[in-house]
């Protein structure tokens, strides 16, 4: 029986979970988050049917759907012709208890999962606490730790990697980062018009060649919610460029009323990423979420398929805790998800953003008309929300072995 606690480097949503459902198995388990407080990334905001169900699973479900908004039906629109598709996840209700996507700012996820790990006595959640490398043996792993008070040296028995995109874990475990870079970087603002008026489901995507979008609305001090639009930009526009009050007008304006100003609540801009690395593990020594995939937030997968990281991770490496099954069983962890990462969330998110900005003529009425041809048929309209729900990623995972 290991001795050592297991440590998750960063206090993200994904460690958080990660953190939650080994210590809901009984591991001692420490948490290392480099900030002051809870990280309030604003970037991801939806949660799928299945991540809602883990979460349900670890008794952490029912606060999040409390303070989220529920998106039964979503659009897909062209710039100039109006709905394409809509499509119902009422569709799948005999799948999932949740036929919905769930809106949330992730970073609300995170305070309700770090509140119940302060109700276990095996979790810790360690406060500007900096995960800045790490040596292992056959025994376990050291890690070195920047914390407030000097530099410390904290002993696990494993090591997960949940610290973002730019892991010093996956640095240091000398894991290639494959994949690219999207030229364009991502204008997101949020307004607290209520798109509803324009006829607009709580998430829609526009699709245009210069000037596609996503949609989708999010929690605020009271009804409508607050709606947040994410934008391409050109690659060689400055950030003051893009985040001034002009350009942001611009883009709401392209596809709302002209003459009308809107009131900005936020605005940030980012670059993004499709990559996956190379490899989840390095002995005792794992890698879950951002720190092992990143994509393009077309669909909603990347905080999901991090969440799906963490459970997954955290019944086996609790099994191998207990004796119940041997260290190898982490490879299948490392099997499961890298592969269904790669065969789903990658490929369905650079399919998604290629058919919102297809600039061919033909190719894009193709794409467009195809998609019609989904919504209007119920068998495969059914398939196709089952994939966008992540329900036959999760389904697929279970299979490898």
């Amino acid at each position: 029986m290991e001795t050592n606690p297991v440590v998750v480097a960063g206090g993200g949503p994904v460690g958080l979970v990660a953190a939650l459902a080994l210590a809901r198995q009984g591991v001692e388990v420490i948490v290392l988050e480099s900030e002051k407080a809870i990280p309030r990334d604003l970037r991801a905001g939806t949660f799928h049917p299945p991540t809602v169900e883990m979460l349900d699973a670890l008794g952490v479900g029912g606060s999040l759907l409390e303070k989220g908004i529920k998106v039964p039906e979503w659009q897909l629109r062209d710039r100039s012709s109006g709905v394409v598709a809509q499509f119902d996840l009422g569709l799948i209700s005999d799948e999932t208890p949740h036929p919905f996507r769930l809106h949330c700012e992730q970073h609300k996820l995170s305070q309700i999962v770090h509140d119940a790990l302060t109700e276990l006595p095996n979790a810790r959640v360690l406060f500007s606490h900096r995960c800045t490398g790490f040596t292992q043996d056959g025994g376990g792993v050291s890690i070195s730790v920047e914390t407030p008070s000097g530099p410390e040296e904290i002993r696990a028995s494993y090591l997960v990697g949940a610290d973002g995109a730019h892991s010093i874990v996956r640095k240091t475990m000398n894991a290639e980062f494959e994949g690219f870079t999207w030229p364009e970087r991502f204008l997101v603002f949020a307004t607290p018009y209520d798109l509803r008026e324009q006829g607009f489901t709580g998430n829609a995507y526009v699709a245009d060649p210069d000037e596609w979008c996503a949609i989708f609305v999010q929690p605020h001090e009271g009804p409508p919610g607050i709606w947040r639009i994410a934008f391409p930009t050109q690659p060689g526009m400055s950030e003051d460029e893009i985040l001034s009050e002009q350009f942001v007008q611009s883009r709401i304006k392209g596809f709302l009323d002209p003459d009308q100003d809107y009131e900005i609540a936020y605005r940030s801009v980012y670059r993004v990423h499709q990559r996956v690395a190379s490899t989840f593990r390095e002995q005792r020594v794992l890698l879950a979420g951002d720190a092992a995939h990143a994509n393009n937030p077309l669909g909603g997968m990347g905080l999901n398929s991090g969440i799906h990281d963490a459970v997954n991770l955290a019944e086996k490496l609790a099994a191998v805790l207990s004796g119940e099954e041997p260290q190898d069983c982490l490879d299948r962890y490392v099997r499961q998800r890298r592969q269904t990462n790669i065969e789903y969330v990658q490929a369905t998110t650079i399919r998604n953003k290629r058919l919102l900005e297809e600039r061919d003529p033909d190719i894009r009425q193709e794409r467009l008309d195809e998609m019609r041809k989904t919504a209007a048929d119920k068998d495969k309209a059914r398939a196709y929300l089952l994939n966008s729900s992540m329900i036959a990623s999760v389904q697929r995972a279970r299979q490898i072995q």
